[in-house]
Formats: structure tokens, sequence, C-alpha cells
């Protein structure tokens, strides 16, 4: 596959990619600066097509999510030009249907960008309970090969030891 440079790099996709009620999921202002838009532009268009928008394509976080989120990455408080309005999270699937309906050649660029950037993490994650289940198994494996190995020892020691010492005698006792 050539290499092409990209719009936007990979990294910086990823690094915004959050973990918010078990999904993976972008937030309205993220993929907003990443396509070219103000915030309040995206979230005009997500309303005004909001049958493109299912409860597994995006939702909106609660107020203890989104004052959670606040303080972990330090916005600016309500009232002092923060946001009046809680945020809106996309899943994949949202974030591509936010791209169609902005409609905008660069949100259709970035939107490429964004799939691969939830498809590299998905992969991660894959690959990583793909070693953890494999390290499972190979303990398993060590851990009868262990009780095996110390019964062989075992024996091993036992034909090492000298056998005891019983003399008979030979012939008549009386």
């Amino acid at each position: 596959m050539p290499k092409t440079s990209a719009i936007v790099p990979l990294e910086r996709i990823e690094s915004r990619i959050l973990l918010i009620r078990g999904h993976k999921v972008m937030l309205d202002s993220d993929l907003a600066e990443l396509y070219g838009v103000t915030t309040k532009r995206l979230n005009e268009q997500v309303k005004r097509n909001r049958e493109r928008f299912p409860a597994d394509f995006m939702f909106q976080l609660n107020s203890g999510e989104a004052t959670s989120l606040r303080s972990q990455i330090a916005t600016s408080k309500q009232g002092r030009g923060g946001r009046r309005y809680r945020p809106y999270a996309f899943t994949e699937h949202g974030a591509i249907m936010a791209a169609s309906v902005l409609n905008s050649h660069r949100a259709i660029a970035v939107s490429v960008y964004v799939v691969r950037a939830f498809v590299k993490l998905r992969e991660m994650l894959r690959t990583h309970k793909e070693l953890a289940r494999k390290l499972a198994e190979l303990e398993k494996r060590i851990e009868g090969h262990d009780e095996e190995i110390i019964v062989l020892f075992e024996a091993i020691r036992q034909l090492m030891e000298p056998p005891e010492k019983t003399s008979k005698r030979i012939g008549f006792h009386g």
C-alpha cells in the first residue's frame, strides 16, 4: 500500500479517542476541530439530521461524565468561556455519519483517517487480548509440567539413594 502524507496525523486522532460507557468515542469538539468546522456547526447539522444518529452512533454525556471529563482535560469552567451544553460523544459510525452530514471536502477526507484510527485501536485491543490468552495457555501448560517435573525428580532421587542395608544370613538360624 503506498504511503501518503496524512491530512491529520493518526496519532493526533488516536489521542482523542476516549473510552466512555464502554465505547470508544470522540467528543463533538474534537471531531469539529478535525473536520474544520465549529462545534456549534457540527451539533446543528447533527440536530437537523437526528434520524441518522441512533444511540449506538452518538450519545450526550451526563452531567457527571461532563464534569469528570472537564477536570481531566482542564477545560474552562462554565460562565468563563466554557461550554453551555454537555458534549456529545460519537462512536466510529457516528463520526463517519457526522462527516457525511457536514458534507465538506475536509470532513470527508479526514473521516478516512478517523476510521483508520478506530480500526488501529481495535486491532491493538484484539492483539492484546490474543497475547493475554496465549500467556494464560502457556501458564496452564507450565503448571502441568511443573508437577510432572517434580514427580520425575522425586523418582530420580529415589533411584539415587543407596539401597537399604538388609543383610540376610545364609544358612540355618536357630
